[in-house]
């Protein structure tokens, strides 16, 4: 009888409960049970593990990483995804596998050089991966002078966090000043220039921001998936033109792609993004985790999650290619179930409230066109 899969997933995106759905559906004859621990007692991903518990609030990196191995030792974690806390707990890969744990999270190094920006734009840089121009600011002076530079070019300015993910902090910059057009509708991205310098200049701390030009679409994201040999096993790219989602296996997106997984070592899953400055694409960003839209490539008949804990697992799948592209599609929200009742934070015995029946199972995603996707066996 084959033995289960025991996977789990620390505060994770609310999108994930996809990547769970995958992992369930799996082509083998093995079961997965999947336990998720998150802050928010009214994340969907802990109504869809088949174990669940609330997060203690307040940990330190190190001391986070103490209660991680005590989860894995005690729930008998086979295979950890790590997003909270992920570069310290790749730091400890000898104590997770100690206690019989698999890391599906690259190695320390990797996590490190891609944790900030601009480290991360002179790496890839020097092994000839184009990137846009960019300055770190950390105060108004600083700000102006890359917003002017960039505009006698022609180019439109924006910032965001030196390290960050999801987008959280993007703004674009103008010159238009303030008005009630930026109150119409939905909120906006745009800020004008003299209301960042005035808040820059009242603020008590610097920042630490990156500053370079609007990137044009289309964006694309390319999934990959890398062994510990660095060799990519999987590299599918995932387009996006506004509402227009497609798929793409263009080497101009491709090869970048690999020669970054490849050449800094991005063991398992990671998300390596591009958009477009003129005519060319440049690198935009790096992730060293599963991105949220992983699940999409199900529509190419790829079950990339489970490839993917195969090969944490040291059962390799082998080289992946998908059978076909799916259509152009369009992501729409659905609704997820909750847990009837929110978990309690920092209780005592929380434990109690580990075993949480999972939900049916959903339905196989379907294209725009209602036809069933496939998928390959990995």
């Amino acid at each position: 009888m084959v033995s289960r899969v025991r996977v789990w997933l620390n505060r994770t995106y609310a999108e994930n409960v996809f990547f769970m759905d995958q992992l369930r559906r799996n082509p083998s004859d093995r079961a997965v049970e999947i336990h998720a621990t998150h802050g928010d007692p009214d994340s969907p991903v802990l109504a869809a593990a088949d174990t669940a518990e609330p997060e203690p609030e307040g940990l330190s990196p190190a001391a986070y990483v103490e209660y991680a191995l005590a989860q894995c030792e005690r729930r008998g974690i086979d295979v950890f995804v790590p997003r909270l806390h992920q570069s310290a707990i790749v730091a400890q890969r000898a104590d997770f596998e100690a206690v019989g744990t698999a890391l599906l999270a690259p190695p320390p190094e990797a996590v490190a050089v891609f944790h900030d920006k601009v480290i991360a734009y002179e790496a890839v840089q020097a092994i000839g991966v184009p990137v846009p121009p960019w300055w770190r600011v950390r105060s108004a002076d600083e700000l102006k002078a890359a917003v002017e530079e960039l505009e006698a070019v022609g180019h439109l300015a924006c910032f965001k966090p030196a390290s960050g993910a999801g987008g959280v902090g993007f703004r674009v910059i103008t010159r238009a000043p303030y008005s009630l057009s930026q109150l119409n509708g939905f909120p906006s991205p745009y800020v004008p220039l003299h209301l960042v310098l005035e808040a820059l200049r009242s603020a008590q701390e610097p920042v630490d921001w990156l500053v370079m030009p609007r990137l044009e679409q289309p964006e694309v994201s390319v999934d990959c998936l890398t062994g510990t040999d660095n060799r990519v096993r999987m590299a599918v790219g995932r387009t996006k033109n506004g509402r227009r989602r497609g798929f793409t296996l263009h080497e101009q997106w491709l090869e970048p792609a690999r020669r970054i997984a490849e050449g800094f070592g991005l063991h398992h899953l990671s998300n390596i993004q591009f958009r477009m400055l003129g005519d060319r694409p440049v690198l935009m960003d790096v992730n060293t985790r599963p991105a949220g839209g992983l699940h999409q490539l199900s529509l190419c008949g790829v079950n990339a999650p489970w490839a993917a804990v195969r090969l944490a697992l040291g059962d390799d799948p082998g080289e992946i290619t998908p059978p076909f592209l799916g259509q152009d599609y369009s992501v729409v929200s659905g609704p997820r179930p909750l847990l009837p009742v929110s978990l309690p934070h920092q209780r005592a015995d929380a434990g109690a409230l580990a075993a949480v029946p999972a939900p049916a199972p959903p339905v196989e995603p379907r294209t725009a066109a209602g036809a069933p996707t496939q998928r390959i066996g990995l």
